[in-house]
C-alpha cells in the first residue's frame, strides 16, 4: 500500500513540475493574442504534414523494433507490435519512462515473448538513440556554437544545472561508496539468494541487449534508426513553415531547436509538458525570434504532437483485445 502511494505522488509530483514550468512559460502572455494567431494566421497544412511524419517514424520503430526481436526466435505481428508501440507513448503521458515498460508488457501479453527478453531489447534501443541525439547534438556544437553560447547565457539556470550534474560532489562520493562497499561484502553479496535471482533476470535482460549483436538485418535497423530521427526532426522543421515569423529559419536552427527541445523531452515530466515548451521557445529566442512568437509555436508543436499520440494510443488500447480475441478465436 505503501509503495503504491509512493508511486502515485511521485507521478503527481513530476506532472505538478510540468504544469509549474507550462504555467511560468505561459502565465504573462496575452492568451487572446495566442487564440488570434492558432484561428486566423496558422497555416495548418504544415501541422498535418508534421504530424503525418510522426506517423511514418513510429511505423518505423515499430519495424526496427520487431527486427530487434527476431533475434530470440520471435517474430510478432507487426499490428500487434506498432499497437503496443502507441500504447507506450500514451503512457509516457500519463507516467514519464513507463511507455517502455508498458509496451513490453503489451507485446508479452499478446505474442507471448519473454517479458524481460524484450525490456532488454528496449534498452538497446534506448541506447543507440541516446547516441543518434549525442551526434545531432555534436552538430549543433560544431555548426551552432555561437547560439549555444548565447542560450546557456540567456538562461544562467541550465548552465548551473548542467555543471551541477557534470560535478556534483554527491554523484562521486555515491559511487565511490557503492563501489567499496561491493568489494568488501562481495563474498557475501555473490553467494545471497537475492543475488542468484538478479542474475537470473539479468541473464534474460542481456540476451534482449545483444540482439543488436546476432540480427540479420543490421543495414535494415541501422537505416531505421536514421529514418526515425530524420522524421522526428522533420516533425519540428515542417512547423515553421506554419507561421510567417519562422518561415525563413534555416533547416540548421530547426536542427538546434530540435536537439534543445529532445533535451526538454528528457525531463521527468510526462510528455516534455513544460521543459520542452521552454526549451523551444528559449531556442527560437538565439534566431531571432521574440518570446511571444516562440510561445505560439511550441504551444501548437507540442498540443499537435501530443493529441496526435493520445488519440493513437487510445485506439490502440482499444482495438488491441477485439484483435487478439479474433486472432484466437480462428486459431
Amino acid at each position: 500500500m505503501k509503495h503504491k502511494l509512493f508511486n502515485l505522488l511521485k507521478v503527481l509530483a513530476f506532472f505538478a513540475l510540468g504544469v509549474v514550468i507550462f504555467w511560468l512559460v505561459y502565465k504573462d502572455q496575452d492568451i487572446d493574442r495566442i487564440k488570434s494567431i492558432l484561428a486566423n494566421d496558422v497555416n495548418y497544412f504544415w501541422v498535418w504534414v508534421s504530424l503525418f511524419l510522426g506517423l511514418l517514424s513510429h511505423i518505423s520503430r515499430t519495424i526496427r523494433w520487431v527486427i530487434m526481436i527476431e533475434p530470440l526466435g520471435q517474430r510478432p505481428r507487426l499490428l500487434n507490435t506498432f499497437l503496443a508501440v502507441m500504447v507506450g507513448y500514451l503512457m509516457n503521458l500519463v507516467i514519464p519512462r513507463m511507455g517502455e515498460i508498458s509496451r513490453c508488457g503489451v507485446l508479452a501479453r499478446y505474442e507471448k515473448i519473454s517479458f524481460t527478453k524484450l525490456v532488454g531489447t528496449v534498452v538497446t534501443e534506448r541506447i543507440v538513440d541516446v547516441i543518434m541525439l549525442l551526434l545531432l547534438t555534436v552538430v549543433v556544437i560544431v555548426t551552432q556554437f555561437g547560439k549555444l553560447i548565447q542560450f546557456l547565457e540567456n538562461n544562467p539556470g541550465v548552465s548551473a544545472k548542467l555543471e551541477h550534474i557534470t560535478f556534483s560532489p554527491g554523484m562521486i562520493l555515491a559511487l565511490i561508496i557503492a563501489i567499496v562497499s561491493f568489494y568488501l561484502f562481495r563474498r557475501k553479496i555473490r553467494n545471497s539468494a537475492f543475488y542468484h535471482k538478479i542474475q537470473g533476470v539479468m541473464s534474460k535482460f542481456g540476451e534482449g541487449l545483444r540482439t543488436i549483436r546476432t540480427m540479420k538485418n543490421k543495414w535494415a535497423f541501422i537505416l531505421h534508426t536514421v529514418f526515425i530521427w530524420l522524421m522526428y526532426y522533420l516533425m519540428t522543421y515542417v512547423v515553421f513553415f506554419s507561421f510567417e515569423f519562422t518561415t525563413h529559419l534555416s533547416a540548421i536552427a530547426a536542427l538546434t531547436t530540435f536537439v534543445l527541445g529532445s533535451f526538454g523531452m528528457v525531463a521527468p515530466v510526462q510528455g516534455g509538458i513544460g521543459a520542452w515548451h521552454f526549451m523551444v521557445i528559449q531556442s527560437l529566442i538565439v534566431y531571432g525570434i521574440s518570446k511571444a512568437d516562440g510561445v505560439v509555436f511550441a504551444f501548437l508543436a507540442h498540443s499537435s504532437m501530443t493529441g496526435m499520440l493520445i488519440l493513437m494510443g487510445l485506439i490502440s488500447l482499444s482495438i488491441l483485445p477485439f484483435i487478439n480475441r479474433r486472432k484466437s478465436e480462428s486459431l
